[in-house]
């Protein structure tokens, strides 16, 4: 009963069903950092303080003049774009593939996402973009999805020919590089999320970095009003204006500014761990048939945010994708997912008839799950594993034998 599979009833490879991947690794001096907080101040209006502390911390691992936190990764990327002077009607391009958030603040604008197929590492397809390309548009967003940085040569490429700006959205890749230099320094600005998943994390928070000052003070309009009036100088014609900002607050709260700056000092030896497991996930993993292991273009540096793989039914006599997950799981693997939680934007209510919540939009663009065939066989066939940073992880060896018992059993679910 040793090799015959669980879900047939056989025994499980992974017994332990205690927490298989916890995150974030909430410490000692982590609840010190915000026990300190608690002690000085719990509302910050101006660039002082922690906040002060964390944004020239990150200015200087990012080699960027300006940084700024916000309450969220969705307030930084509106922050980045209205940074940017993005108008209403004019055309971004933006990756199918992504979290909703990366594309949504176009919506509080009034800007037209033109969506753009993936290709198979599930960023946006190059080859994909210059067909896009119309006298509107002003921009193009990328994300480096799972943490694999984009083709930024080809990108910066097409952007300078047609003249555009670039922007990066590095939730899934902090700490990531692309030939020696980190993700999310290439374009106009980035933006990235602080939430409770990611790599750098404050529970909540965001954080938008240019070398535009001028994009960097329409920030500090859009949602920091109380800083604007500090920091934009008196001469500036955007001056008269500091007091009241556009009306929006996105300021970060300064016990999740603590939090993440404490984290952020982890960070180097949390993406060492990670590909050290992605090196021994894709040795083990990797030549299985049926299994698909990212392709990592040479000189480009993953911060595996999580480590996804691609499932090929045809290497395995047909199995469904649903069936072999099944399995894994039945065997114990329960942090093995289809990762339904982010599909192709096309999937969406709000991409195919937005005009219903935002009214301006009526006729201007209605996508449909067809538009993108590469981003639904990439969706419809991942598989996805947490982004373990400790190598020495017990489970670490025990997926990888049930992901070979199911592998080599899987005759047992035709």
């Amino acid at each position: 009963m040793k090799n015959k599979l669980a879900i047939n009833g056989g025994q499980k490879t992974i017994k332990n069903e205690k927490e298989h991947y916890t995150w974030p690794n909430i410490t000692k001096i982590t609840k010190k950092a915000v026990s300190n907080q608690l002690d000085k101040e719990i509302s910050i209006y101006t660039r002082s303080g922690i906040i002060e502390e964390f944004e020239t911390n990150l200015s200087s691992y990012f080699q960027i003049k300006h940084c700024l936190l916000t309450n969220s990764g969705t307030s930084a990327l509106h922050s980045m774009f209205v940074g940017a002077n993005i108008q209403k009607d004019d055309e971004i391009l933006c990756p199918v593939y992504t979290h909703f958030a990366t594309v949504t603040p176009l919506f509080q604008i009034g800007a037209i996402p033109i969506l753009v197929d993936c290709d198979e590492s599930g960023n946006m397809n190059v080859n994909e973009i210059e067909k896009k390309i119309t006298p509107k548009t002003k921009g193009i967003i990328v994300t480096h999805m799972w943490g694999i940085p984009c083709n930024m040569d080809t990108i910066l490429k097409i952007a300078k020919k047609h003249n555009i700006l670039v922007f990066e959205d590095t939730s899934h890749a902090v700490g990531a590089t692309y030939k020696g230099k980190k993700v999310g320094t290439f374009g106009h600005s980035s933006a990235f999320s602080l939430q409770a998943k990611k790599a750098v994390t404050g529970g909540e928070g965001g954080v938008f970095l240019t070398n535009d000052i001028n994009a960097y003070y329409q920030a500090l309009l859009l949602g920091q009003p109380r800083r604007s009036e500090v920091e934009i100088p008196k001469n500036h014609p955007l001056q008269e204006y500091t007091l009241t900002g556009m009306g929006l607050k996105y300021r970060i709260h300064p016990l999740a500014a603590a939090i993440a700056n404490e984290q952020f000092n982890n960070l180097e030896k949390l993406l060492e761990g990670r590909k050290k497991v992605a090196k021994i996930l894709k040795k083990e993993l990797g030549d299985l048939p049926g299994i698909k292991f990212p392709i990592i273009q040479k000189d480009v540096e993953p911060s595996w945010y999580s480590f996804v793989m691609q499932y090929a039914s045809s290497e395995l006599g047909g199995l469904s994708i649903s069936k072999f997950v099944d399995a894994l799981k039945a065997e114990g693997c329960k942090e093995a997912s289809r990762n339904a939680f982010t599909p192709p934007l096309s999937h969406f209510k709000l991409f195919q008839n937005p005009s219903n919540l935002f009214h301006e939009y009526e006729g201007k663009f209605a996508y449909i799950k067809e538009n993108f065939p590469n981003a639904e066989k990439f969706y419809n066939n991942v598989i996805k594993l947490p982004g373990w940073y400790n190598q020495k992880n017990e489970f670490i060896s025990q997926y990888i034998e049930a992901f070979k018992k199911v592998v080599s059993n899987y005759k047992e679910l035709l």
